[in-house]
């Protein structure tokens, strides 16, 4: 896991305020997520009815291709991610489940929140719906391509970025493609 050296800690209300000048549309859901984060430690948990994710659109080393996991519980493709598990930096969580659910070493996460999505997961088991704020990064893999399927996906992929930003993929996914394809210019 490589992580890019920063100039300061983990600041989730000053990135949310640069998030909101960078996207005015979104104003709305980054009150919503200011609101969760107010509630302090639990939003990092499990506890409550809402509570933070992290995640990461893994591109290759060109930036032309989106490494998507076949999600097992939910039967989609998607993006790397997963709970903070109590931990408030969402920057380290996007990265270590970059790492954990692809196998790739070497991965180098973007500084600036790339989007955010608050989305319902259903109840499954003794775990009641709850809602996701998931907090999205930008990550780039630096190493070799190569992937390992962990016990959370079906199958991985590397998918052409500009498919999935057209492509039948989730709304929200398709987003992301669309916004770091407009970051490479």
């Amino acid at each position: 896991m490589l992580w890019p050296p920063m100039d300061t800690q983990f600041d989730l209300p000053r990135m949310l305020t640069e998030y909101a000048r960078r996207h005015p549309e979104d104003a709305q859901k980054v009150g919503e997520y200011r609101r969760l984060a107010g509630a302090g430690a639990p939003a990092y948990g499990r506890g409550l009815p809402g509570h933070f994710t992290g995640s990461a659109l893994v591109l290759s080393h060109d930036g032309r291709r989106t490494l998507l996991t076949h999600h097992r519980k939910l039967g989609l493709w998607l993006q790397p991610g997963g709970h903070a598990d109590g931990d408030t930096d969402l920057r380290r969580v996007a990265l270590r489940e970059s790492c954990e659910e692809t196998g790739l070493a070497g991965l180098h996460i973007a500084p600036d929140i790339l989007d955010l999505d608050r989305h319902w997961i259903p109840a499954r088991g003794d775990e009641p719906g709850h809602w996701h704020f998931d907090v999205r990064f930008l990550v780039h893999a630096t190493g070799s391509e190569d992937y390992i399927v962990s016990g959370e996906s079906h199958a991985l992929a590397w998918w052409p970025l500009v498919e999935v930003a057209g492509g039948d993929f989730e709304p929200s996914l398709r987003r992301m493609a669309r916004r770091a394809l407009a970051l490479a210019g």
